[in-house]
């Protein structure tokens, strides 16, 4: 690899850890182990080509195109923590896994099977991790932290909704969302 590819990479692993939070090589990686699949099988899941998932793994291609790859993404993040604490058994989670393949994105607020807790009621990080993806589908990090910044002296309340939903952590995002609800 030459250095022009080298500090393509490098700059399409920054722009994938602005919109993303992290370069999505480690993103992948870490659903491949927590989840037990190969990268043939999370190409399949998350609904892209073999080719192109090692693109966006090596930083060959920085940006996923389609907003439903990224709401897949979301899920499978969700699902490999249920695994992790225990929520969520192998079965269940292969189970799972063939739900969020089928799922085609749709509206981001839908309410879906995944995305409901046992009472029918979408879970509030369910929500804030839609919000999230929409805001992040629209523009990078740094792109809203710029708006946010542009809009608090006129709207401060927007400006902090900017910079929590679209650049912070979602722990940040659902106490923000619970202390605002009724």
């Amino acid at each position: 690899m030459d250095a022009a590819q080298q500090e393509a990479t490098a700059r399409a692993r920054e722009l994938q850890r602005n919109w993303y939070g992290e370069p999505l090589g480690a993103l992948f990686r870490k659903l491949i182990d927590d989840l037990g699949l190969n990268q043939a099988r999370l190409a399949g899941v998350l609904g892209l080509s073999a080719p192109m998932l090692s693109q966006l793994m090596s930083g060959q291609r920085a940006k996923i195109g389609n907003p439903a790859v990224v709401q897949r993404v979301q899920l499978l993040q969700d699902l490999a923590g249920q695994v992790a604490d225990g929520s969520v058994s192998a079965a269940e989670a292969t189970e799972r896994m063939d739900e969020i393949k089928k799922s085609q994105g749709g509206s981001v607020l839908s309410n879906t099977t995944q995305s409901t807790n046992s009472s029918g009621a979408p879970t509030v990080k369910r929500v804030v991790r839609e919000i999230q993806s929409l805001l992040r589908s629209v523009a990078a990090a740094g792109d809203i932290i710029e708006a946010a910044d542009t809009l608090a002296p006129t709207h401060p309340e927007l400006a902090e909704f900017l910079r929590v939903y679209g650049a912070g952590r979602t722990s940040d995002a659902v106490a923000h969302y619970q202390s605002h609800q009724s």
